[in-house]
């Protein structure tokens, strides 16, 4: 599997492992693969310290404990989303169609190459909005805020229609997304992530274009 792709703090830009001894990032990624292979519910975090060669006491330097973990790996997940969704957004050359085009894109590039971390996005996201909502990353609904926007453009310029409800509309796109990319995920021969990509914006544009 590929290293996972973190955000970098400071700069808000897609960063890969620079260096051997980054026992936070190295956390992290393990994490996403004992979580993607055995779920949240049956990890340990003794695993998780076995995986990323550390001591199970380091794990504690950076994290209170498992549920402290989980929450990390969204809030990296969705503050990616969301600052590249913005920029998206903000993008005064493209067009309403291409915006939402370019935000589909955005959900599947990020897990085209690494189905652990898609397993652990699909199953356990669940749980922690609804153990710890008031925990739960706020990129969450920014991302969707950004999709609600260009949605909105859209409509506002005649090229969507004026019938669609947008909050109806963005929670069907992120749960037919979301159970497309498990089939993904538990079955990539039946289910091709580019034949899910390619479908889905069929489905979405010709159905909301005037």
């Amino acid at each position: 599997m590929n290293d996972l792709l973190f955000l970098n703090h400071h700069s808000q830009k897609i960063v890969m492992r620079t260096k051997e001894g980054n026992k936070e990032k190295d956390i992290l990624e393990a994490a996403v693969k004992v979580f993607g292979e055995y779920g949240y519910h049956n990890s340990k975090i003794a695993k998780i310290a076995e995986v990323a060669n550390v001591a199970t006491g380091s794990v504690y330097v950076y994290y209170k404990n498992k549920e402290d973990i989980l929450l990390q790996i969204f809030d990296f997940v969705w503050s990616r989303l969301y600052h590249d969704a913005e920029e998206i957004y903000k993008n005064a050359n493209l067009s309403s169609i291409e915006k939402l085009d370019s935000l589909i894109d955005l959900i599947f590039d990020l897990f085209a190459s690494n189905t652990p971390l898609t397993l652990v996005f699909v199953n356990e996201q669940n749980h922690l909005q609804k153990s710890v909502p008031q925990k739960f990353t706020p990129y969450y609904e920014k991302f969707f805020d950004c999709g609600e926007h260009i949605v909105i453009e859209g409509i506002n310029s005649n090229v969507f229609t004026k019938t669609i409800d947008v909050k109806i509309f963005r929670n069907y796109i992120f749960g037919g997304i979301r159970l497309l990319l498990n089939k993904w995920a538990n079955a990539p021969d039946e289910f091709p992530l580019n034949k899910i990509r390619r479908n889905v914006k069929y489905f979405l544009k010709n159905g909301i274009v005037t």
